[in-house]
This record gives structure tokens, C-alpha cells and sequence, in this order.
């Protein structure tokens, strides 16, 4: 496995047809320092936040790490704001 998880432990999980996929060890993620508050409007989306904020829309998945308390599937929902962290 390669990218941000290629380094991490990886378990082989039963699965219900007798065989077995790779899964990552779960990881506890601690959220890094954010100074912005960003209100989520209508048609955001974590990529092109990524993009605006931290120079790459790859890094999206910073922008939910620093949102841990945050329901991932709500992350983009209007109206929330989001923790963005520093560049």
C-alpha cells in the first residue's frame, strides 16, 4: 500500500466469502492547530477547500483531521464551521 498509510500496520480481516483484505491498524488522529473558522456554504467541498487554503487540493484530508469531532459525512453540509488548519 502506498501514500499516507503506506508505513502503517495492516491486519488481513475475514471477510464473509472465507477471504481475507488488507485493512490498515486503526490510526488516532490528533487534530493539528487551526486558526481559521470556515463557514461551509452550499457546493463546498473538502478537495477545493484544500486547494484555496492550503495550496493542494490533495490535503483535504487535513482539513478533516482537524475536524475529529466532526461527523465526516456532515463535513461538507452548509452552515457547519470547519477548522482549518495552518498551511
Amino acid at each position: 500500500m502506498s501514500g499516507r498509510y503506506g508505513s502503517q500496520t495492516h491486519l488481513q480481516v475475514p471477510q464473509d466469502d472465507g477471504t481475507t483484505r488488507p485493512m490498515c491498524v486503526p490510526r488516532i488522529s490528533v487534530a493539528p492547530r487551526a486558526d481559521i473558522l470556515y463557514p461551509v456554504r452550499a457546493g463546498d467541498r473538502l478537495d477545493l477547500l484544500a486547494d484555496v487554503a492550503l495550496g493542494d487540493s490533495t490535503r483535504w484530508w487535513s482539513v478533516a483531521d482537524a475536524n475529529p469531532q466532526a461527523d465526516a459525512l456532515a463535513l461538507e453540509e452548509p452552515g457547519i464551521l470547519l477548522a482549518v488548519p495552518d498551511a
